[in-house]
């Protein structure tokens, strides 16, 4: 694209903030919506505060087919042309944006609150609110038979809060709108303020389930925007700590959906399984969530013989224990009919609104940052991608057991051939003036960390993107049609983050 700065950074990228490609606003919108038609996807779009009345809308995207990414500016004031009606996949990057930085995206088709919070009050920053956090309008459908079901915000348990209304005729829903918001921590202001001992700890904590994740994706744009190089023996550490965290919730997730549909066998096998890969990864950290292993520069705990042959042996126990109750849970024929065609997800929906991670995997779109933008050790040791064809909570399902098949044989080789290198390097002051992207391919999906510095290097805007912020608009999209007894098993089948969104 020539409109688009395209940058082949492989995955880890820093450049000059300034040598972006600035473009009047109706350039800019052409440029980002005709990248998307041309195979481009939105990775991160975000306003950044210019002083007085204008910001600046900052585009971040990603040719998957050709491993590039690409990137482009503008300069808007109170309000702007919505990408939306021509590019679907803008529409939650605009509404956070007129939350964030009271930028209006005019004519935008829904423009409601996302997390129902106030502009950012830093100095530099417009103070009126385009949208007012109390003032919710939500969508109603009138007939005499249709009724409303409302779940939430508090759920039972420990799960976090969101709040789901179904409009439904009778047991079919017709519309489902999600309302989230209620776990907004201010987590990328943190990340722009904290001291740099801190920050790492800010992002292991934006899902508590993707700790290895978050951190790596965080670790990467520092590392980037400071030239240090990790070693090969701490890029396959954290290689093998991030599919264990993918294990432990694939394998989660597998006995939850079995949970959903009361085939109490594989859950309870599932939901012990579970817990041994979390053991792996606290003898690893010291932690069962992975806490304090990864750090800018590479991770804090080696992983000598004698461990690493004890957690050989232990996973090639999980896979026996596994094979079979995998077995179990896909050839029983009232599993498999209760998972069938419920929650599809068309390949059409995957497109338009550039959904992420297992979910597109499941309906045949080979969509992965560690095969499209290979970074650390996935750029020499390959797993291969797991798809699934039919778009449903069956499809989701079974990528979930092919990638748990795949992580475990990665690990197993990782631990059998362990490179040497230095466990963490130092890394220095960032590079002034620079914008740094890194990519990361969580286990819900891609994870995206921007990272722009100012003319004295310090960090001047950090940019979060989970995996659930593309992908809470399929669980909208996949219900309508299916029955309200459907909506547990179906939003089980994504497992989306609450906190990952709210940020």
């Amino acid at each position: 694209m020539s409109l688009i700065c395209e940058l082949e950074l492989r995955n880890r990228l820093a450049v000059a903030f300034r040598s972006l490609r600035e473009e009047p606003m109706d350039r800019f919108r052409e440029s980002v919506v005709q990248a998307v038609v041309d195979g481009f996807r939105i990775v991160s779009l975000f306003g950044l505060p210019e002083g007085g009345e204008l910001t600046r809308l900052v585009a971040i995207l990603a040719d998957d087919a050709r491993g590039l990414l690409g990137a482009t500016t503008t300069l808007v004031h109170e309000e702007y042309p919505s990408l939306t009606p021509d590019c679907p996949q803008a529409h939650a990057f605009e509404r956070e944006i007129a939350e964030q930085c009271a930028v209006k995206p005019m004519n935008h088709p829904c423009l409601k609150p996302l997390r129902r919070h106030l502009p950012d009050h830093r100095a530099e920053c417009r103070t009126d609110v385009v949208l007012d956090p109390e003032a919710y309008p939500f969508f109603r459908m009138e007939g005499e038979d249709v009724h409303e079901v409302a779940v939430g915000p508090v759920h039972a348990g420990i799960i976090e809060p969101g709040h789901f209304r179904i409009q439904a005729h009778g047991e079919e829903v017709l519309f489902l709108e999600i309302v989230l918001g209620y776990q907004h921590r201010g987590v990328e202001r943190l990340l722009e303020t904290v001291s740099p001992v801190r920050a790492p700890l800010i992002a292991e904590s934006i899902a508590g389930d993707t700790v290895i994740g978050h951190c790596s994706a965080y670790c990467g744009a520092i590392e980037a925007l400071a030239r240090s190089r990790k070693s090969p023996r701490a890029q396959s550490i954290r290689g093998i700590a991030l599919e264990l965290e993918r294990l432990a919730n694939h394998i989660g997730d597998l006995g939850a959906i079995a949970g959903d549909v009361a085939y109490q066998p594989a859950a309870a096998f599932f939901g012990r399984m579970r817990g041994e890969c979390l053991n792996l990864l606290m003898a690893l950290s010291g932690n069962r969530f992975g806490r304090g292993l990864v750090r800018p520069g590479g991770v804090a705990f080696d992983l000598p013989p004698a461990m690493a042959d004890a957690m050989r042996a232990r996973l090639e126990r999980l896979r026996e224990d596994l094979e079979p109750v995998g077995r179990l849970m896909f050839q029983t024929a009232s599993v498999q009919a209760r998972l069938e065609d419920v929650g599809v997800v068309s390949r059409e929906r995957c497109d338009a609104l550039g959904l992420v991670g297992p979910v597109v995997r499941a309906r045949d779109i080979a969509r992965d940052v560690r095969q499209d933008h290979p970074y650390g050790v996935f750029r020499f040791a390959h797993i291969p991608v797991s798809t699934a064809w039919a778009g449903d909570v069956h499809a989701r399902a079974l990528v979930r057991w092919l990638e748990i098949r795949r992580s475990l044989a990665f690990v197993l080789e990782q631990l059998a051939a362990l490179p040497r290198g230095e466990l963490r390097v130092t890394v220095g002051a960032l590079r002034p003036g620079e914008l740094a992207v890194a990519m990361e391919e969580g286990w819900r999906g891609e994870i995206a960390h921007v990272v722009i510095t100012d003319e004295q290097g310090k960090i001047r805007r950090h940019k979060v993107t989970d995996p659930s912020f593309h992908n809470w608009a399929a669980v909208a999209s996949a219900l309508p049609g299916n029955q309200i007894s459907d909506f547990p098993l179906c939003n089980k089948s994504f497992n989306l983050s609450y906190a990952g969104h709210d940020l």
